[in-house]
């Protein structure tokens, strides 16, 4: 059995600044898994701030982190005995049929009551699904089950932080 590929989206990343325990907990035990935890761009730019506090308290999660595509991000696979191995999916990036499905998702998903379509969490429940295999770290989880429903995820599954 291979572990779940961890995906953080902007709920994770707002839990650990805040240092909220079950969100540093879960955190920490990424440190043991084989494909670091994901954490798309835009997640990153929807936290980050330029206020001292913001920097300080998030400067070391993108360290135990990989940014799909980003210049000096971490490898999203960490070094094994016999070498480094490589993430296709992280490697490559969503390609137009991608950005289609998730404005697709963005019309057709049936999100909780007072919610509106966001993109970003759309991207991170695609990144998932592109995993296969995954799970996604959220303070939305009724948002991102809305995307994974649409984009008919399979074996995805969804923590409350």
């Amino acid at each position: 059995m291979t572990a779940r590929v961890p995906v953080y989206d902007t709920g994770m990343l707002i839990a650990l600044a805040d240092r909220r325990a079950k969100a540093a907990r879960l955190h920490a035990a990424m440190r043991e898994t084989p494909h670091r935890a994901v954490v798309p761009g835009p997640v990153l730019a929807q936290v980050w701030r330029p206020s001292p506090a913001t920097v300080h308290a998030l400067a070391s999660v993108p360290k135990g982190c990989t940014v799909p595509q980003a210049r000096g991000s971490e490898s999203a696979m960490r070094p094994t005995e016999v070498g480094q191995t490589a993430c296709i999916t992280c490697a490559t990036g969503p390609d137009p049929a991608d950005w289609q499905r998730i404005g697709a998702a963005l019309g057709k998903a049936e999100l909780p009551p007072k919610k509106r379509p966001d993109a970003v969490d759309a991207l991170v429940a695609l990144s998932a699904v592109r995993h296969g295999s995954a799970v996604i770290f959220t303070s939305d989880p009724g948002d991102i089950e809305a995307y994974l429903q649409v984009m008919n995820a399979r074996d995805v599954h969804v923590v409350s932080v």
